[in-house]
């Protein structure tokens, strides 16, 4: 059984350094920590890590420190290995591994208007490749590996304290909520995953097959049988005895995802049910629907 989280507190890293995919929040990490009381450098030469982390040991006014590597050390990025191998035996460090899938990867390099730092003339989706497949040796050796896809700038920064600050002024844990259609896949980042095809299906009812489970018509549908009613009742008991042990152990945010066959109707209104259940339950919930606009 791994340590608790007052265990955990206890061991709290002297230098935390932040790397991954360019898009995936590094900036935005680094800034949270640094109002938590974190000494911050952006983009530290590889050469002179060693040196910021005996400095910043030294110094009595900096209790702690985070920096970011990342792909804009180019070639340096090789020697990293070996220098954070070396700094961890000396020093409590953390490396923490941020990214987030390619579509969102995109959608944020779209907003910001911003060229890949690869550069060059390669399409940013073919640089945000290039870079995932460089950084890999680095993200095999991180401690802990945050998928920033589905946070905005403010739950980012929620995760960030949440894992970071260590105090009773915690925010607590977030617990996402989606919808998906097994036709689609299963979304990989879930940690609980429930089946909901058991259910009867309103898609095979015409007037309900162009509408979806947040409808009051097809919800309606959905709870008029009997093992509805159950499986949402055992399902959200479950569930709001499992989140504070998930809490306990440390965890920021926890996805629990449901399931149905298009993605539409049964695991929309699963969804959006439990949602209510768990927020009724002082819990922080945030629902989405992956597959709700896919064609039926």
């Amino acid at each position: 059984m791994g340590a608790s989280k007052r265990e955990r507190e206890a061991e709290k890293p002297s230098l935390v350094i932040l790397t991954g995919l360019s898009g995936s929040g590094k900036g935005t990490v680094l800034r949270c920590l640094e109002d938590l009381g974190y000494y911050s450098v952006d983009n530290l030469p590889i050469e002179l890590i060693t040196k910021f982390a005996e400095l910043t040991e030294d110094a009595p006014n900096i209790q702690r420190a985070a920096l970011v590597v990342d792909i804009r050390e180019r070639e340096g990025l090789r020697r990293f290995p070996v220098i954070y191998a070396k700094l961890k035996q000396k020093i409590p460090t953390l490396l923490v591994f941020l990214e987030a899938d390619e579509d969102t990867l995109m959608r944020r390099f779209s907003e910001t208007r911003r060229p890949h730092p690869l550069g060059g003339e390669a399409p940013v989706r073919e640089s945000i490749r290039a870079e995932r497949r460089q950084l890999q040796p680095i993200r095999k050796l991180a401690d802990q590996i945050l998928d920033t896809s589905r946070f905005n700038v403010h739950e980012l920064r929620d995760v960030v304290k949440d894992r970071f600050l260590g105090d009773a002024r915690q925010s607590g844990i977030l617990v996402y909520i989606n919808s998906f259609g097994y036709r689609h896949g299963v979304p990989p980042e879930s940690d609980l995953v429930f089946d909901v095809r058991f259910l009867p299906n309103p898609n095979y009812i015409p007037e309900y097959r162009q509408l979806s489970g947040r409808n009051s018509r097809v919800a309606n549908y959905i709870r008029g049988f009997p093992q509805t009613c159950e499986f949402v009742d055992r399902i959200a008991d479950l569930l709001i005895y499992l989140v504070p042990h998930y809490t306990e152990e440390g965890k920021s945010y926890l996805t629990i995802s449901f399931g149905c066959t298009g993605g539409r109707h049964r695991s929309v209104y699963m969804a959006e049910e439990i949602g209510r259940r768990l927020a009724g339950s002082a819990m922080k919930v945030k629902v989405t629907h992956r597959d709700i606009a896919k064609p039926v």
